[in-house]
């Protein structure tokens, strides 16, 4: 599809979505699923206490639960899993035993109603040791493969269920629209058409059919609303960061209420759509106002007007930012529509503020129970509350979890998610006969750089962090025996090969440390690749990063140049298209800049003029 088609494509349900917005005088179907569980959450409800149905409105990390005695103790509605959460072992299996702890003591609780445990599966299980692990969004928006996007949602979600986890923070269903912002590739596109088209498939992949399915998670629609189109400098101050603040994270998108929907509601009005159950405002603000404690959007338009029978979970601590004390904060949220928080360490405070609030009249009663009934339904609609269910985990889930039939799927996303941006003299595809093949660059052989964040690690790490293959591992592989493969960290050393594929790009980030003022591809990475470029040999220049980078200079040393993104634990799929065995046919989700002067840079701007445009990708 042209850009200018593809553009047309996102007015034309722009226009579409103008009526599915409108006042709902009817449920929305997939919603309609949890409405048929009223009177049953509604019955439980009558039999709750007040700290009963405040304790299932709190959702602590277990990182900080002082006891596993507390969960019996209160009833906690949820417990999670942060990003660095983990089991000492980060084994699959002390995950799941971690998980039956913390159901069982769910089930001594006065009224044995069970948890939901969360957790951020960003792209795979991704916390988890093993994992199968996905290139993340930006990579899966350059497929264009709805059918694909929902494969994995269900792998991912098998691989949840080994661990007997049962929610999942994810999709992210942002349209990131400046590539300074350090969660841009935690979005699809910056195409809403895009994202509204693959998070729902994503959607549909995580819950399945049915939320009763042995094979299902909870899914979590993320983050609502436009945390992708917050202003430059607008971000939260740290001290630590030049200039003294986070740029674009946690910042505030100042647009029309028409371009607000237009752009950044597309993908939750498709997740409803799809039956999505829960749904995480954002940290970030609409024109001044932080989403935490928009009652407009959280309660007049998302549930009232869009249909979202689900329920709110808010992001880690962010009711921290809302004006006042911790009292004011929680009074604000909740009065606003916001179901349950996510308290990692202040959960008592939290319970007993919320108590008082309550009977102090500032937050009514028939609010609290609308949030109770909300996660109830979500609770009976999983078939969390059968008579005599079992939460042991269902061993047969291990035989699948980083195993070779999800592998596959991993690798065909890999190869989809291929942008080829230049290919001269015939660099690509690769002989697999070639007598030498000379690799370069760090992130060639770093399992960990080729995953980027959220990866084991909240901000992800560099190195051996979990099992895969890497760049340089899949060329050994895949080359004839008699060909000889060569490495270098720095480029040196490829004189008298055939051809060097010199790696380079990103180290891992994730939110608030991935925000950059300057997207330029670094020193060192210039300088591998003029070192390999001496050899008067042809470069194939593969680039992981989690958005465009600034690459000029690189790209004119290039003979070849391949935009990998963050591509996941399955690098054969690089050496696939490396070598031939598949055509790319991955599409840029995003504007490429020409230089950081462009930036921010999106389709349909006035005077569009990027280095290449959106939906760009040549093949062989």
């Amino acid at each position: 599809m042209t850009v200018r088609a593809r553009t047309l494509a996102g007015l034309t349900l722009a226009l579409v979505v103008g009526v599915v917005a409108a006042p709902k005088t009817a449920p929305v179907p997939a919603q309609a699923k949890l409405l048929a569980f009223n009177a049953q959450a509604k019955a439980l409800l009558a039999k709750m206490t007040l700290e009963e149905k405040v304790a299932q409105m709190t959702q602590p990390d277990q990182l900080f639960i002082k006891d596993a005695t507390e969960v019996d103790k209160y009833g906690f509605g949820s417990v999670l899993s942060g990003g660095d959460s983990d089991p000492k072992t980060n084994t699959v299996e002390d995950w799941g035993a971690m998980y039956e702890k913390y159901q069982s003591h769910a089930l001594k609780s006065r009224l044995k109603i069970p948890l939901l445990y969360g957790v951020d599966a960003i792209h795979g299980h991704s916390n988890v040791i093993g994992a199968v692990m996905f290139p993340h969004n930006v990579g899966l928006g350059a497929t264009r493969d709805a059918k694909l996007v929902e494969k994995i949602g269900r792998i991912t979600a098998e691989e949840v269920r080994a661990t007997g986890i049962n929610w999942v923070f994810s999709p992210c269903v942002t349209v990131p629209r400046d590539d300074r912002w350090g969660r841009a590739y935690e979005g699809f596109s910056e195409d809403p058409a895009v994202v509204a088209e693959l998070g729902e498939a994503a959607v549909r992949g995580l819950q399945g059919a049915n939320l009763a399915a042995p094979g299902s998670v909870l899914a979590c629609a993320k983050h609502y609303l436009a945390d992708g189109g917050t202003v430059y400098g607008t971000g939260i101050p740290n001290s630590t960061q030049p200039g003294g603040h986070y740029p674009n994270d946690q910042g505030d998108t100042q647009l029309s209420e028409a371009d607000l929907r237009r752009i950044h509601m597309q993908g939750y009005i498709t997740a409803i759509r799809a039956g999505v159950a829960t749904i995480m405002p954002s940290y970030s603000s609409w024109n001044g106002e932080k989403m935490s404690g928009h009652k407009y959007l959280l309660t007049d338009v998302l549930k009232k007007e869009l249909g979202f029978e689900g329920f709110l979970i808010s992001d880690y601590n962010a009711l921290d930012a809302l004006p006042g004390d911790f009292s004011a904060q929680i009074e604000k949220s909740i009065n606003a529509g916001m179901d349950m928080v996510m308290v990692p360490e202040k959960y008592i405070d939290f319970m007993h503020r919320l108590v008082s609030l309550v009977k102090d009249g500032r937050v009514p009663m028939s609010r609290i129970d609308d949030a109770v009934v909300r996660i109830l339904r979500v609770k009976f609609a999983m078939g969390l509350m059968q008579p005599g269910r079992s939460f042991k985990i269902d061993p047969t889930y291990f035989n699948d979890f980083g195993g070779a039939a999800h592998k596959a799927v991993a690798r065909q996303a890999v190869r989809e998610s291929l942008v080829l941006l230049k290919n001269e003299h015939n660099a690509l595809p690769i002989a697999r006969t070639a007598k030498r093949i000379h690799v370069a660059g760090v992130s060639a052989n770093d399992i960990g750089n080729q995953n980027g964040g959220w990866t084991i690690r909240w901000q992800g790490q560099g190195g051996v962090v979990t099992t895969g293959t890497t760049v340089l591992g899949a060329i050994q592989q895949l080359a004839a025996p008699q060909t000889k493969v060569t490495y270098s960290a720095d480029g040196t050393g490829a004189a008298g090969a055939d051809v060097a594929v010199v790696v380079v790009g990103e180290t891992p980030y994730a939110e608030m440390m991935g925000d950059r003022r300057d997207l330029a591809l670094s020193e060192s990475d210039m300088t591998t690749i003029a070192n390999a470029k001496k050899a008067g040999i042809p470069v194939v220049v593969v680039l992981f990063s989690g958005r465009p980078l600034i690459i000029n200079g690189a790209l004119e040393q290039a003979d070849a140049f391949i935009a990998a993104w963050l591509p996941g634990t399955e690098g054969l799929g690089i050496g696939d298209v490396l070598f031939g065995d598949y055509k790319p046919t991955g599409k840029l989700p995003v504007s490429w800049p020409k230089s950081m002067a462009q930036i921010p840079i999106n389709v349909g701007d006035a005077n569009y003029d990027p280095l290449f445009p959106f939906g760009f990708g040549l093949t062989f």
